[in-house]
């Protein structure tokens, strides 16, 4: 197959041809050109602009016109002139084939499954039953050792500033410029023993010193509320996703169930598939 760029390079020698006049009514069936009696149609022409680089697009209609019916015709004479396909050849363009034919599949069940009332009650069924749950929001200093963590403890009930002390002393770089803040955060994205500290703490206090596997950490929980659920608008990619794979998956085990199946390779040593040279 004749490359892009040299398909393109004769384009403006192509612009000089006269542009061809169509009567009405041309469908994606008209033919436009005929190679050794295999036909080259309208809806091939489309397709191939719609592939196209945007740099290709906006060439002027002519150009393109042309330069698109010609490159379809030289990869036509070209494809002709392949009559002997090695069983490499062959099995990529059947798996090719298969890839492109399941994706439409694949894209018809998605187009059907994903409308504003699965969205609705995708939506509705994940939090029907979700009790409310709390966020917190906290700061922490962060030491290598337990030494320095009860020294800083006993500064800070001296009197010392804590938003200080954490950018001061604190190794995590991340928080500590901040004054050891974490911002908001829920349940199960904190280390277990950071999180069962910060649950039981008072806000205001200093909890602490808590060992986690990034060392010795003082936590001061600022503040709690309750979280709300977020708007389906947030979330509404995820839930379409979901949709959409539990849509294709109900759809290809009823097209399975309802297909006639066998599996002749089963009791074939696996470790075949590394031996290339049977389809050279």
């Amino acid at each position: 197959m004749l490359k892009r760029a040299q398909v393109w390079s004769g384009l403006a020698l192509v612009a000089a041809l006269a542009s061809p006049v169509w009567a009405e009514g041309e469908t994606a069936e008209t033919v436009v050109s005929t190679v050794n009696g295999v036909t080259i149609t309208l809806g091939q022409m489309i397709a191939l602009r719609e592939t196209l680089p945007e740099q290709y697009q906006s060439l002027p209609d002519d150009v393109l016109y042309n330069g698109i019916l010609e490159q379809l015709i030289q990869q036509e004479v070209l494809r002709q002139s392949v009559t002997d396909l090695s069983p490499r050849q062959s099995a990529a363009l059947e798996n090719d084939s298969r890839g492109y034919m399941s994706g439409l599949a694949i894209e018809a069940i998605a187009l059907t499954a994903v409308t504003d009332e699965a969205l609705q009650a995708a939506y509705e069924a994940r939090f029907k039953d979700s009790a409310p749950q709390t966020e917190y929001s906290a700061a922490h200093i962060l030491v290598e050792t337990l030494e320095t963590a009860e020294k800083l403890k006993a500064d800070l009930a001296a009197g010392a500033d804590f938003a200080e002390l954490a950018k001061s002393n604190s190794i995590d770089t991340g928080s500590g410029a901040n004054g050891g803040d974490l911002g908001w955060f829920g349940l199960g994205t904190m280390v277990k023993p950071f999180e069962e500290a910060v649950v039981a703490a008072k806000v205001g206090e200093v909890t602490g010193p808590v060992q986690s596997e990034f060392g010795f950490h003082l936590i001061q929980v600022k503040e709690t509320r309750v979280a709300e659920n977020p708007p389906l608008d947030q979330i509404r990619d995820e839930l379409a996703a979901e949709i959409e794979n539990a849509a294709i998956e109900a759809r290809l085990k009823e097209l399975t169930d309802a297909a006639s199946v066998t599996r002749e390779g089963e009791a074939i040593d696996p470790t075949i598939l590394k031996n290339s040279a049977l389809i050279d």
